[in-house]
């Protein structure tokens, strides 16, 4: 089974996926988790944005926006074969996947969390304007359908919260909610 987790940057997917990695390796390591009837699968966490950066698969810099840009192409030969993942990534749902996890945060609050950890006034009123706009949201939807996409607000939910719904995404234990955060307002 393959968990993409997406959403604009600074809606929180690493420091969730993250919480998640360590929540699978303790239901690993404890005894009997097997015999008590707990289903979450035993998933590697994949950071994708980390396998660019480390294997280089990008094709340029985008000096304007100060990225590199993703060889998708690249990126899914990387991944095939990797099936028991959890793939974080705000790219991750242009990957085959199981399930689609996309990460929404209120655009003035992500606004916020991208200035804090250093981004230009540009790039941040960019993404927040994406967010309001469900860019990645509208994306995972068309790539894999209603059925296989869940949204997880991230605004006002610490991340322990977060990994936890991300745990019963993976464990099947949540309904799919594609459509249900709305943020349009932010741009009036």
């Amino acid at each position: 089974m393959r968990l993409a987790v997406t959403g604009t940057p600074g809606t929180g997917k690493t420091t969730a996926t993250e919480l998640l990695a360590s929540r699978l390796a303790d239901e690993a390591a404890a005894p009997n988790a097997a015999a008590n009837g707990e289903s979450t699968p035993d998933l590697e966490v994949i950071h994708l944005n980390r396998v660019l950066e480390d294997e280089g698969l990008y094709t340029e810099v985008d000096a304007d926006r100060e990225s590199k840009v993703a060889d998708l192409e690249a990126l899914a030969e990387w991944l095939a074969g990797r099936d028991d993942a959890v793939v974080e990534s705000h790219l991750a749902h242009h990957f085959d996947a199981d399930r689609v996890v996309v990460l929404r945060c209120h655009p003035e609050t992500l606004e916020e969390r991208l200035l804090e950890r250093g981004e230009t006034a540009a790039k941040a009123e960019e993404n927040a304007e994406s967010e309001a706009l469900d860019v990645i949201l509208s994306e995972a939807v068309e790539e894999h359908g209603l059925e296989s996409v869940y949204e997880v607000d991230t605004t006002d939910r610490d991340p322990e919260a977060v990994a936890a719904e991300l745990e019963a995404v993976a464990a099947g234990e949540r309904e799919p909610s594609a459509g249900e955060v709305d943020f349009m307002g932010y741009l009036t």
